[in-house]
């Protein structure tokens, strides 16, 4: 009679710039983190070591991959050293996947630096990655292992519900938004209005214009990500200029650069809701935070015992 080998509990490791969320995550998991000693040289180079046994089991390595590009080597290096140690199944818990606006070639002579990132995950020995809100869909077929591409709907959705907002508006900020802001608007059954914007450079708005009437609505934007904030606070200041009641924005990665802040403070918005896939900088009484930790918590549960995750991904 044969025997079914026992697969051993999977440990959770952080790199150093997502610890707090990685914190939460372990204690919504149930566990502790892992012990990972880094080793730092005069010239700023680095090394992980893991201080424990990972041979044969599941590790799972949580880590955003947001600039400074340090972020990526120490991943990269910790899916290295799990490989080399032995681990069966190293799985990638990325809430922020870095360089995914980079997803296409749109002009001569620049790199994809997104399609670039999953390679260097699959080189050093990733077997899985868990992400939220992807730039965009097609970077999970820049894979060649499996990729759980969450969505913070499952998290918004409620707190949108919980707002109780009459008259209700779902906008996208620009063009390619307009897949996620019409999910909303059927699960929230409200209508749905699109700002077209062209931009002169990276991170600077040339025009705007809106596709769609906001007179009298609670307006709710919704994107994946707010860098410099510029986009958001246009949008919104343009909506209120036509009538909207109200302007709210829910995004899921709130990296807020530059000027950012002060840019959300002065705003006309009546708050930005986001996650915790990024550390906020600052703080801010104008942005409501929501953590994605029980999420990633459970579909690591899931995933780690071999059950569906499929009600994870409905928007």
């Amino acid at each position: 009679m044969s025997v079914i080998p026992v697969e051993p509990d999977p440990k959770l490791f952080a790199a150093r710039g997502s610890m707090k969320l990685a914190k939460e995550i372990a204690k919504n998991y149930g566990k502790e983190l892992g012990n990972v000693a880094i080793s730092e040289f005069s010239d700023g180079e680095f090394q992980p070591s893991y201080e424990e046994t990972v041979r044969g089991g599941r590790v799972f390595l949580i880590a955003s991959t947001n600039p400074p590009s340090d972020n990526l080597m120490e991943l990269l290096l910790m899916i290295d050293a799990a490989k080399r140690a032995s681990a069966k199944h190293i799985t990638i818990v990325m809430p922020y996947f870095g360089w995914a606006r980079q997803d296409r070639k749109d002009k001569p002579r620049v790199p994809i630096g997104a399609k670039m990132v999953a390679n260097l995950l699959m080189a050093a020995g990733a077997t899985r990655v868990m992400t939220m809100d992807l730039h965009a869909d097609q970077i999970q077929g820049f894979f060649e292992i499996p990729v759980d591409h969450l969505f913070a709907s499952t998290i918004f959705m409620p707190y949108l519900d919980s707002l109780d907002l009459d008259d209700l508006t779902i906008a996208s900020p620009d063009m390619g938004g307009s897949k996620r802001a019409h999910a909303y608007a059927k699960r929230m059954k409200s209508d749905v209005v699109v700002c077209y914007k062209q931009r002169e450079k990276a991170n600077v708005i040339g025009t705007m214009e809106l596709i769609g009437d906001v007179t009298g609505k609670n307006v709710v934007l919704v994107d994946d990500m707010i860098d410099t904030g510029g986009t958001i606070v246009k949008a919104a200041e343009m909506m209120m200029e036509k009538g909207a009641k109200s302007v709210r924005a829910m995004i899921t990665h709130p990296i807020l650069s530059g000027p950012a802040h002060d840019r959300i403070r002065n705003s006309v918005l009546e708050e930005l809701i986001v996650t915790n896939t990024l550390s906020l900088k600052e703080e801010n009484s104008k942005i409501k935070v929501l953590s994605c930790a029980p999420l990633f918590a459970d579909v690591m549960k899931r995933v780690h015992s071999h059950e569906s995750i499929s009600d994870k991904f409905i928007m």
